[in-house]
């Protein structure tokens, strides 16, 4: 069970609002995280008791993030990674595996929650390749003019840019389509979109009653179709095998069970812009 005390301040600030609940500290209940509130908690459960599968396919999402990243920094040669809606730091970090591949690749980690500032600093310590930047991804301009996001996509070096499992905290009329198109922009040509989003399935009710509850507990968690996640990468060329239940992606042992609701219920691919 998740610890039952407040969450660490590494900065030992009192600017967080302990009675609001966050995507990003949401997700961390869902990984057994520590860095959460009571408030983080009734809606991490409340999702828990509609599709107990949650936990596993927070699991999925964070492995999609770790061989996608992998693959693009050690097979495709891509050194620069914006991580945005990155949620709080946990294990195996988008810098962490990059860095692995090539010491020097540059990875900005953008987030909204500002305990998310708080301890990826923490975190980072004297890392000059990596940096943290509380912004609102809903704001674009805004965004893109943060002096460190500025310097990693105004190069001519491709960029993977990265929405894994933040989109859905858009609603429609937030324009997330848009907010892609904006970023895809903004960066070079043969810069990657890596996106992921919680699935609608015909045969699972329950999905929709979890975009019930977490739209009214959390404010955000719009379930769309396969059809809606595949438009967010208009314009862009899929990488094989497009868009497909994480587990199903790129996978790198056998995939055992992924006619599963917790295998389906997040989709998600990788594009390249021409």
């Amino acid at each position: 069970m998740p610890d039952s005390r407040p969450p660490r301040n590494p900065n030992g600030s009192a600017g967080f609002d302990t009675g609001v609940p966050t995507a990003a500290r949401v997700y961390d209940v869902m990984l057994d995280g520590k860095d959460n509130y009571d408030i983080d908690r009734q809606v991490a459960h409340a999702s828990l008791e509609v599709m107990p599968e949650l936990k596993q396919i927070a699991v999925y999402n964070r492995e999609i993030l770790h061989r996608v990243v992998r693959h693009l920094a050690a097979d495709e040669g891509v050194d620069r990674f914006l991580d945005l809606g990155s949620g709080l730091p946990t294990a195996r970090n988008t810098h962490e595996v990059a860095q692995e591949a090539n010491p020097e690749a540059k990875v900005v980690y953008v987030d909204i929650d500002p305990l998310v500032a708080a301890h990826g600093e923490a975190i980072l310590g004297g890392d000059a390749n990596t940096a943290v930047v509380t912004a609102d991804i809903r704001r674009p301009a805004e965004v893109l003019a943060a002096p460190d996001v500025r310097a990693l996509v105004e190069s001519d070096r491709p960029v993977c840019v990265m929405l894994c499992g933040i989109l859905h905290h858009l609603l429609d009329e937030e324009d997330p389509r848009g907010i892609v198109a904006a970023l895809a922009d903004a960066v070079p040509s043969g810069s990657f979109f890596f996106i992921t989003n919680f699935t609608r399935l015909g045969d699972a009710p329950a999905s929709e009653e979890l975009e019930r509850v977490l739209l009214s507990q959390l404010g955000t968690g719009r379930v769309r179709t396969p059809a809606e996640l595949e438009a967010f990468f208009t314009g862009l060329d899929l990488l094989p095998p497009g868009v497909v239940p994480l587990p199903l992606w790129r996978p790198e042992g056998i995939v055992r069970d992924s006619t599963s609701v917790a295998a389906r219920f997040m989709t998600g691919g990788v594009a390249r812009k021409p």
